[in-house]
């Protein structure tokens, strides 16, 4: 049998309530039992199960409300550990994380193309292996190995169809790596990763439905409805860097023409600068040269930024009115620039919105920097233990 392969929460209830103390630990049972409209005894009596199991301890007292103070609950960030995987497209980086997205471990390497598929298992497998060898965590302890992989992913496999910017197809993550490691594996898009990385661990515990985006050498999104990941009928929803902005702008590595992706990375941001100013491609090589000129007050690249601000709030803006998130969460190596850019991409949703409270629709920028996508991945595993069912 697969270690990591488990069945913890035997009940909707059970695991309901072990969602609520993980969102909003610490928490009493009376108050878990108001919110969840489970009568107290159901809620004593399933905390009673998550205790003896180690899932769950009680820490200090609370405040009284005119009674005995009630004890609280926290979840047992100690009790199981994974491993998580960001794969690509120039490294490779790999966590061991507690239940509560501490990173206790870490390795990471430069992806050297070209490359083939078995020498891009092997970077996998040698990246695993070196945070569990510097790790003490137990074997048993350990639920399972998530990866956010670049590209196209067939999530029920676990094979990474296509990756374009390694030029790979069809690499078989998930038989591999429960092969060599005897560990629950899953796969996951690195766009959709990081959405769920951010509404793990990003602090929107109230939020409903999200959008995050990652602006960076491409441009992917997941979207988050109720806590899980919506994959669309074949597995692309989330691909907003392939929404077209201009029927005749530049053509995309997809083969169409003027798709957001050729407009809001960074190498876009590049050309873009030298298309627009003169000299910059002599002075100004990558997008965080460009950057440097803009903060020091540099006009004509202050406009780039602005610029290209514009166009993403207007493919915000889009995904609004088909999607109507609560919130949109922008990550990724552009959003460096976020003080340059968001106030541009918040005023264009402003302008352009249907609706009132379409143009108040939440946008902010990532807190988690570059560890939402590595978080999401270990959060793959743990929607199995906190929502099983």
């Amino acid at each position: 049998m697969q270690r990591g392969t488990f069945q913890l929460m035997k009940s909707v209830n059970k695991s309901l309530v072990l969602n609520k103390i993980r969102t909003f630990e610490p928490i009493s049972r009376a108050q878990i039992a108001k919110e969840t409209k489970l009568t107290p005894p159901t809620v004593s009596s399933i905390v009673k199960e998550l205790i003896e199991e180690g899932l769950v301890i009680e820490k200090e007292l609370g405040a009284s409300q005119g009674g005995r103070k009630p004890t609280l609950l926290y979840v047992n960030s100690s009790a199981f550990y994974v491993i998580g995987v960001d794969a690509g497209p120039e490294t490779i980086r790999c966590i061991l994380s507690n239940l509560s997205g501490e990173i206790l471990e870490q390795s990471s390497a430069i992806i050297q193309k070209p490359i083939t598929n078995q020498a891009f298992m092997t970077m996998l497998k040698d990246g695993i292996h070196n945070v569990l060898q510097a790790s003490s965590v137990e074997d048993d302890k350990i639920i399972g190995i998530g990866v956010a992989m670049h590209g196209v992913v067939e999530v029920e496999t676990g094979i990474a169809l296509f990756a374009p910017n390694l030029e790979l197809k069809n690499i078989q993550i998930k038989a591999e790596l429960e092969e060599a490691f005897n560990l629950n594996v899953k796969v996951e898009n690195d766009g959709r990763a990081m959405a769920l990385g951010e509404s793990w661990f990003g602090g929107h515990a109230n939020v409903e439905s999200m959008v995050a985006v990652n602006l960076g050498r491409g441009v992917g999104a997941g979207i988050v409805i109720n806590g899980k990941l919506y994959h669309g009928a074949q597995d692309i929803a989330g691909e907003l860097g392939h929404m077209i902005i201009d029927l005749h702008g530049e053509r995309c590595t997809c083969g169409n023409r003027g798709c957001l992706q050729t407009f809001a990375t960074g190498s876009a941001i590049v050309a873009y600068a030298h298309k627009k100013i003169k000299g910059a491609s002599q002075d100004a090589d990558t997008a965080e040269t460009i950057y440097e000129r803009a903060i020091a007050g540099e006009q004509e690249y202050i406009e780039v930024f602005q610029e290209i601000a514009e166009i993403i709030g207007i493919g915000l803006t889009n995904l609004i009115h088909i999607l109507n998130p609560d919130k949109i969460i922008l990550g990724g190596g552009v959003m460096n620039s976020r003080e340059i850019m968001l106030p541009v991409i918040k005023q264009t949703i402003h302008q352009r919105a249907l609706t009132g409270k379409a143009k108040e629709t939440q946008v902010e920028a990532t807190n988690l920097y570059d560890n939402a996508t590595v978080l999401g991945a270990i959060s793959l595993l743990l929607i199995e233990l906190f929502n099983p069912v």
